[in-house]
């Protein structure tokens, strides 16, 4: 590949553009929020109270264009599963317990067999949550998608029980990492552009479409003070949103295997480190801020939480 330089922008993918955009409108989403909303945009789900002291907690998202990926390698079970996963370790960061779920699944002309494992999928992973499939839309759009596309959103809502207030997050506190198992639903746009012209078949075929995983067992088994969900803008664009101002993450490159799939993307790509770690999770799907009291036995540290001395919210070393 001649390429050189490739980035998430290139790709097609502007994430500063977007959140340009969104510090814009930022005023006109918060004008529709009475006091009920405890926690709304930025975060990784909203907050919604209730009568009662818990709260709702909801979220939705898209699993991108690895979409592309399951039509090229006829991978569509995994499609399903992943924006359920997706969407339950978003909730999950605020210490939910998924309640239901809800699909949008629009193509050009329904192909049954890829609708039925696009389902598939979707059930799986929401038994495995305890979380309902209760309903959802699917569209029939020619003219708006090929033939042979499709795209799939999902929409989530969990519970926080009253009396979760969690211990707030200091100076001195551990970052533990869970793996990923590769890409999950991120950066597909980049990595396309990577392998454009490649067959994708064999082990790259099973390393690009490796599942979104759920974090929600690994969760319930720690005593965290906040958890971040790494997906788009990678581990520099989410960290930083489950840390109060004032404070920094510092990591530990060397504490942690990145999976070989994101080195062959790297060199293949000619991609700078920094678009590499803005972009991917290069191998944590999740970092947790914990207690150093509370960190469990066998947990991966990975770095931990500083006093912020400049603008950067993330240092990697």
């Amino acid at each position: 590949m001649s390429s050189e330089g490739l980035s998430y922008a290139a790709a097609g993918v502007d994430i500063e553009a977007y959140e340009k955009a969104l510090e814009r409108l930022k005023p006109l989403i918060a004008a529709t929020h009475g006091k009920e909303v405890a926690l709304g945009v930025g975060p990784f789900a909203g907050l919604y109270s209730l009568p009662g002291g818990g709260h709702l907690a909801a979220s939705a998202d898209g699993v991108g264009t690895k979409i592309k990926v399951a039509i090229a390698t006829g991978m569509h079970r995994v499609i399903g599963s992943d924006i359920v996963n997706h969407c339950v370790n978003d909730i999950a960061t605020a210490g939910a317990r998924p309640m239901f779920f809800l699909d949008y699944f629009a193509t050009g002309k329904l192909d049954p067999d890829v609708f039925a494992e696009v389902v598939e999928g979707m059930t799986s992973a929401c038994r495995a949550a305890g979380c309902a499939l209760l309903g959802g839309e699917t569209a029939e759009m020619p003219g708006v998608y090929a033939l042979g596309d499709y795209d799939l959103a999902g929409f989530i809502v969990g519970m926080v029980e009253a009396g979760a207030a969690r211990a707030p997050i200091r100076a001195g506190d551990v970052l533990v990492g869970l793996r990923s198992s590769g890409l999950h639903t991120n950066g597909y746009s980049l990595a396309r552009k990577v392998f454009e012209g490649v067959v994708l078949k064999g082990t790259l075929a099973d390393e690009l479409m490796a599942p979104h995983l759920s974090y929600l067992d690994d969760l319930s088994r720690t005593r965290w003070k906040g958890a971040a969900h790494i997906t788009g803008g990678g581990i520099v664009g989410n960290l930083p949103r489950c840390l109060p101002e004032g404070l920094a993450a510092r990591l530990d490159r060397s504490a942690w295997r990145v999976p070989p799939i994101f080195e062959r993307i790297r060199k293949q790509g000619r991609i700078s480190p920094d678009e590499m770690w803005g972009t991917f999770n290069m191998g944590l799907g999740m970092i947790l801020v914990v207690d150093p009291g509370d960190v469990p036995e066998g947990a991966m540290i990975v770095g931990d939480v500083v006093e912020q001395s400049g603008p950067e919210r993330v240092e990697i070393s």
